[in-house]
Formats: C-alpha cells, sequence, structure tokens
C-alpha cells in the first residue's frame, strides 16, 4: 500500500495549503477515498491516475486536479518513484466568488464539473514559488495568501478553461502519451518513437494529442520538464547538470527555454524563491 505524508504549509482563515508526498508503491487503483471539503490539488513531481467511476484524469505537472467534496475516487500509480503535490483548501464562499460557473456546480454545495484542468507556465511557478518560499520561511503568511488566489485566478482563468470535445477513446490516447513523456523526462523523444510506443501514426498522434491537451506535443513535454527544474531548483546549485539531467542540449538551451516560459532565469528564480528578489505575480 502506498504511503502518503503531508505537511501543513500556510493555515489561515481563508485557505490551508499542505505539501503532500505520495510513495506511489501501489500499481493498482488505491481502495476508494473521498476528500472531507473541496480541494485544488497540484502535482507538481511524479504521476498518477485519479479515477471516478469510469472516468480518469492523468495527474502530472500540467494540470490542476479538482477534488470535489464527499465524491469518491480511486488513486493508481502506473509509473514507479510516486509523486508530490501542493494541495489547496480554500473557504467555499471565496472559491465560489473565484472559479468562474462554467467550470462549477453550485446547487448541492460547490463542485467542479470536470476532474481536471491544464493549467500554463506562470501557474507553475507561482506552485514553485508558493512551495520553496513557505518551506524556507522567506515569505509572509500575507504575501503567501495574495500568491495562493493569484494561483486560483491563474489556473481557473480563461487562459486554460476550455471546453472538452475530444472523445472517450482519444482522451485515454493522449493519457497513453502523457504516462510515456513522465516516464523519462530526459529523452528525446521522436514522433516516430512515441507513434511505435503507443500504437499510432505520429501524425494522428499529433492531430488527437493537440486536440484533447490544446497544445502541441511537444510543447507539453517541454513544460513537465521546466515544471521538474522549478521543483529542483531548490536543491541543485549546478545549472549546467541539471540542464542535462531534463534533457536539454545546453545550459543555454535551459536558460532560454525557462526565461521564455517565466520570464526570468533559472537564477533569478531561486533567488526570488529565497526572498532575494520580488516574487512572481
Amino acid at each position: 500500500m502506498s504511503t502518503i505524508t503531508s505537511h501543513v504549509l500556510l493555515s489561515t482563515d481563508t485557505l490551508t495549503l499542505r505539501d503532500v508526498h505520495c510513495s506511489g508503491t501501489c500499481q493498482h487503483r488505491s481502495a476508494e477515498e473521498c476528500a472531507a471539503s473541496t480541494q485544488l490539488v497540484f502535482p507538481y513531481r511524479g504521476l498518477y491516475l485519479r479515477h471516478v467511476s469510469s472516468d480518469q484524469s492523468v495527474a502530472d505537472a500540467n494540470h490542476v486536479l479538482f477534488f470535489n467534496r464527499q465524491q469518491g475516487y480511486q488513486v493508481s500509480h502506473p509509473l514507479d518513484g510516486g509523486d508530490a503535490c501542493l494541495s489547496m483548501n480554500l473557504a467555499e464562499p471565496l472559491l465560489a466568488e473565484l472559479a468562474p460557473k462554467a467550470l462549477i456546480h453550485v446547487e448541492e454545495g460547490l463542485t467542479f464539473r470536470s476532474q481536471s484542468q491544464r493549467i500554463d507556465a506562470r501557474a507553475q511557478a507561482l506552485v514553485a514559488l508558493l512551495r520553496h518560499s513557505l518551506h524556507n520561511g522567506s515569505i509572509e503568511p500575507l504575501e503567501a495568501e495574495a500568491l495562493a488566489l493569484t494561483l486560483v485566478c491563474r489556473s481557473l482563468g480563461p487562459r486554460t478553461s476550455r471546453t472538452p470535445s475530444s472523445t472517450h477513446a482519444r482522451r485515454r490516447l493522449a493519457d497513453r502519451v502523457k504516462m510515456l513523456l513522465a516516464s523519462d523526462l530526459s529523452r528525446r523523444w521522436t514522433l516516430a518513437e512515441i507513434g511505435e510506443e503507443i500504437g499510432s501514426s505520429p501524425v494522428y498522434l499529433t492531430q488527437v494529442f493537440k486536440q484533447v491537451e490544446g497544445m502541441p506535443l511537444y510543447r507539453y513535454q517541454l513544460q513537465l520538464r521546466l515544471a521538474r527544474a522549478l521543483d529542483l531548483l531548490g536543491k541543485m546549485d549546478d545549472l549546467s547538470a541539471l540542464a542535462a539531467e531534463l534533457g536539454f542540449s545546453s545550459h543555454s538551451h535551459f536558460t532560454n527555454a525557462f526565461r521564455q516560459a517565466y520570464g526570468r532565469s533559472p537564477a533569478e528564480f531561486r533567488q526570488s524563491s529565497r526572498g532575494m528578489a520580488p516574487l512572481l505575480t
């Protein structure tokens, strides 16, 4: 059975933030669980599958997961290594105020209509800044609350909100691609290699993935790599080694991609998370 640990990073009258780690040793579906309150969960390391009845959602660093209050779900881990997430409990009246009406039901308590939604690079950066800054004590609670609300607005807003237009079969195909990419973030995949692993033509794969996720496959993989960089920046000082570990061709390639996604260099981001520069907003 997988082991779960949870560390409270921030608790106020407005919200609670937890850093949650799961060993991921159970590959099969877990026993059914349910959340006591509606939560927004931001995976930042690893991957797992969340099952609600016959529906499944891939939980990786490119998505926010919606855990509705009292809704049964199961979890499975198709890849080794476990996972880690930033979990947010937000006061329900505030969440109802921030969430677009198209995303939620409000008739019988606030619940989200879908299991998950893709987030953009800036939302990923906010997740990392919150986590690193709260861990090292370089941010005041009031500023952390403001950043958390910015993260909610960013994650639920029009940048990523989109009406699903793909079939169940196409979503499952895209899920298999996501799991393959996450299995080795440093690998420089080709379309032919992915198609061979998945059992589909490269052209069909690119079309399906773009329809399901609203972004090209190569950009999805790049965002996963950069999200992993956000996770590791607090631990690794050698940026060249970090670039090589994540499959970038050079330090400059990594720095340019990071700056384009997050608006600052890896070194500048690390300074921000340590309270040595203004935080990203």
